[in-house]
């Protein structure tokens, strides 16, 4: 039979877009089932967020990820103690200041415990499973449930066992058993390339996809093993609330884990009879499986206990085949394996039409929005996240970072996003599969001659000594960079001995260039047109992608000339690395109780009229949506590689300014940790003109854009613009920090004035 959408019974959408939120006892990555298949379909219509439960963590944070093919914001709470409600309740506040006003939809009644305090714009409660008869429930369960059932605006039951248990206890409460994605399964209709697990196995071949809990009769599966030891039996599905050990081992019974939903088809696909082997127990006693009709729109016979909604649902199916032992499964299985005629699939196709995800999601969106029709009369609530924070930081590098716990010291609420999932900006380092610890966007060696930076820096980490060393690649082998005396000896065949003689030779490379302006002006001005060209053009044309002619004198003037044979990269008084990272060192600065941080979450998506001031140090031309055309940036890509050595270069940078190199330099993370290790970490560097913001290209023009820039930036009273993005400036990390500090200052110490004035 062929499938018509628009034949489908359809219901009207909700009016508004207002978030909704969903509490699931299911992760969003494990089997794909109803609150993934209903959600999937909300996030068309509405920003859709799915909170799940929490997991053990050694700091309380959120950890938001966007699912790509489906668009639903995935959070998952971080807590020390999962099971701290307030704690709980101080994270969902955080969300809910994201979010704006949300529905709440409910899968599991326990997510009361922190989310009761919340005005909602309705509350819908979809009981899917009779949860307090599982394993492991949880004693409140029941009493939770009967108060959702309370508070509750509408409710649905996942089958018609729990539509009749529950049917007297609301007076909105609806049976919607579970649906079918009729366009992923029928697709197995056809025969698709069999996954390799499953074709290496002869046949017949009896499968079952879903969760592998105490939901299923294990020794029923190992029964028809036992009795049909030539019939292959495929179990694909996570393992929930058993072990290992308590499954059934037989050569013929295959445990292949979980799947993705994608691959489910396929694997289907080849299946002679599939399998529904569920126990006969509290657990069982209501669920309305999705499993059969997922089976029976990919063409498959299924064989069922009699769980009472499935021979409820299925009455006068005879594709579906009800037995109670081992020997009924093997008997049917026979019988289904012989069947010839498709004819009574016609029956099956007419079913599975009126019960497609699509049209139940439109049912409940409709009644969902019904209620939040009613809803909107009555007064609102003040909620708790309204006032969370004072400030609102954008960005979890140096210069937010550093705002945020300055702030936060002086006692202001302080909510920090950052759209990538994790804090430290491009300071971020983490271990690799090896151990190692690298740094995921490239080196960052940190020295400073500020006594006030190092000193503010130092209350957050320990530091071990290092001092930076950078050769270059040359026709005349590695040479030392920036150029000294042993530079200048290398490169000509010299024998420089003292400071005088190679100042001498020096001045003697100089080359008049009248006004000093460019890049190329500066370097040729120093040291002359060959060191130009062996060291420095290359490298910057790739660094750049312009000529050295064309920006400013500041890129090089970065990189001295000297005479003496030091061969330290920097000069500064203090060098230095964080002892145990910078992520770790960032930690420790967030790690303030007036400080929220939220990852993964753009500042477009945080409504700025609940902050007083905002701090942003993202890209400033697109904080004002190119208002005068985007500023041009230089991005970086990064190939990182271990190797089984325990060094492979002799400093931690080589630099490669020859042109037929694709990248510019090459950095070996153990010289910059000190980590002790029998393999090591290099990463390559190339520059594009694409991708993320790291640097901002320095000439005349550039800079010429940026000032229309910052008058509107001068324009927002309410705002502060820092860091090398924000303010469009080449800055050191060490630099970046003095003017967060410095920024910070000024932001505390004009609160205080606005007190005093006040009082």
């Amino acid at each position: 039979m062929a499938f018509d959408s628009t034949s489908l019974t359809k219901f009207p959408a909700p009016e508004a877009t207002a978030p909704l939120i969903c509490f699931s006892h299911l992760r969003w990555n494990s089997v794909f089932q109803r609150p993934q298949q209903i959600m999937a379909r909300f996030a068309r219509q509405r920003p859709t967020w799915f909170f799940e439960e929490p997991l053990a963590h050694e700091r309380a944070m959120l950890s938001t990820t966007t699912c790509r093919k489906t668009g639903v914001h995935v959070v998952t709470p971080l807590l020390p103690d999962p099971g701290d409600s307030e704690a709980l309740a101080r994270l969902l506040d955080q969300l809910l200041v994201t979010t704006g006003r949300a529905a709440a939809w409910y899968y599991t009644p326990l997510a009361r415990k922190f989310s009761d305090h919340v005005s909602w714009r309705s509350i819908a409660f979809d009981c899917m499973d009779e949860l307090s008869a599982f394993r492991f429930a949880s004693p409140e369960l029941k009493a939770l449930e009967r108060e959702l059932m309370r508070a509750a605006d509408v409710v649905f039951a996942g089958g018609t066992s729990l539509y009749e248990a529950r049917r007297d206890r609301h007076d909105n409460i609806h049976c919607l058993p579970s649906g079918v994605d009729l366009a992923h399964f029928m697709a197995a209709r056809v025969p698709l390339e069999e996954p390799d697990d499953q074709a290496r196995l002869s046949r017949p071949v009896l499968g079952y996809f879903g969760v592998i809990d105490e939901r299923l009769d294990l020794d029923l599966v190992a029964g028809i093993a036992r009795l049909k030891p030539e019939w292959q039996i495929v179990m694909i599905g996570p393992l929930a609330k058993l072990t290992p050990d308590e499954l059934p081992k037989a050569r013929n019974i295959h445990w292949l884990g979980p799947r993705e939903y994608a691959e489910l088809p396929a694997y289907l696909s080849h299946w002679n009879v599939a399998l529904m082997p569920f126990a006969l127990n509290e657990a069982t006693r209501f669920i309305s499986p999705t499993k059969a009709p997922e089976y029976l729109a990919g063409g498959k016979r299924v064989i069922s206990t009699p769980i009472t909604d499935v021979i409820h649902r299925f009455e006068g199916i005879t594709a579906v085949t009800i037995a109670r032992d081992a020997e009924g499964f093997v008997a049917a299985a026979v019988a289904a394996m012989r069947e010839g005629d498709d004819s009574d699939f016609v029956a099956v196709d007419d079913l599975l039409a009126t019960i497609s995800w699509d049209g139940i999601h439109d049912r409940m969106a409709a009644l969902l929005s019904a209620a939040e029709m009613r809803r909107m009369a009555a007064p609102v609530v003040h909620m708790r996240a309204a006032s969370i924070a004072d400030t609102l930081v954008v960005g979890a590098g140096f210069a937010g970072a550093v705002m945020a716990e300055r702030l936060a010291s002086a006692g202001q609420k302080v909510m920090v996003v950052d759209r990538r999932p994790h804090l430290g900006g491009n300071a971020y380092d983490e271990h690799d599969d090896a151990g190692l610890l690298v740094h995921r966007y490239g080196p960052h060696i940190f020295h400073t001659n500020s006594d006030d930076v190092l000193r503010y820096l130092s209350r957050f980490t320990a530091w071990r000594p290092y001092e930076h060393r950078v050769l270059s690649l040359t026709e005349r082998g590695l040479v030392p960079m920036p150029i000294n005396r042993t530079t200048l000896n290398r490169m000509f065949s010299l024998r420089l001995a003292d400071e005088e003689t190679t100042q001498a030779f020096l001045a003697s490379l100089a080359e008049e260039v009248g006004e000093v302006i460019s890049a190329r002006d500066f370097v040729v001005a120093s040291v002359g047109s060959r060191l130009y060209e062996a060291l420095f053009r290359g490298y910057t044309v790739k660094q750049w992608g312009v000529d050295p002619s064309e920006l400013d004198r500041s890129v090089t003037a970065r990189v001295p000339t000297r005479t003496s044979a030091d061969d330290r990269y920097f000069l500064d008084r203090h060098q230095c690395m964080p002892a145990a990272g910078y992520t770790r060192m960032f930690e420790n600065m967030l790690d303030h109780p007036n400080i929220v941080f939220m990852p993964s979450t753009d500042h477009a998506d945080v409504p700025r009229a609940r902050f007083r001031h905002t701090v942003f140090t993202g890209p400033v031309d697109a904080y004002f949506n190119h208002r005068f055309g985007a500023l041009p940036y230089r991005s970086l890509i990064f190939e990182h590689e271990t190797r089984d050595v325990e060094f492979a270069q002799p400093v931690a940078t080589i630099n490669y300014p020859a042109l037929d190199t694709p990248y510019t330099r090459c950095t070996e993370f153990k010289h910059l940790t000190g980590q002790s290790h029998r393999r090591t970490s290099l990463c390559r560097e190339r520059s594009s003109a694409e991708g993320e913001p790291y640097y901002p290209v320095p000439n005349l023009a550039n800079q010429a854009l940026y000032k229309r820039y910052e008058a509107l930036a001068d324009q927002e009273p309410d705002m502060t613009f820092l860091g090398r993005l924000g303010t469009y400036r080449y800055l050191n990390m060490d630099q970046v920090v003095g003017q967060a500090l410095a920024a910070a200052r000024r932001l505390t110490e004009g609160s205080l004035a606005r007190v005093r004035a006040a009082e």
